[in-house]
């Protein structure tokens, strides 16, 4: 049985726009884009662990809102489990500490990066407007 890897996911959406990061070669996954976020620690609700994830990852503090959707994906090295949450940066500036890159893109410019196939049904429903 795959190993199950559970995570979190931040949908940061300003102005319109939502939030996507670039793996770096040194994570799994390299030039995949996802939605900020990691794995959940023991002990952590999802919430917890996402606002260390992305201060850790991104510098930032960051108001966890609403569950937008959970999925799972089977990679070669186990099955992610990854809950996305809607969230607010406030007045904080993401920076980048892990990741390759990052960008701003409206709805209709999703899928003009590739996504970590564990994303894709959370960038399906934020392209229909479903969130």
């Amino acid at each position: 049985m795959a190993k199950r890897i559970e995570v979190v996911g931040a949908v940061f959406i300003r102005e319109g726009k939502i939030l996507a990061c670039k793996r770096s070669e040194s994570m799994s996954l390299p030039g995949f884009w996802e939605f900020p976020g990691g794995k959940i620690e023991k002990g952590e609700t999802p919430e917890q662990a996402l606002r260390r994830e992305l201060d850790e990852e991104l510098n930032c503090e960051a108001n966890v809102g609403d569950h937008l959707v959970t999925t799972e994906h089977t990679y070669e090295f186990g099955t992610v489990v990854l809950s996305t949450y809607l969230c607010d940066l406030g007045t904080t500036e993401p920076t980048l500490e892990e990741h390759e890159e990052m960008r701003w893109l409206a709805p209709s410019e999703l899928r003009s990066v590739d996504w970590a196939p564990a994303d894709i049904p959370a960038v399906k429903l934020l392209e229909a407007g479903d969130f």
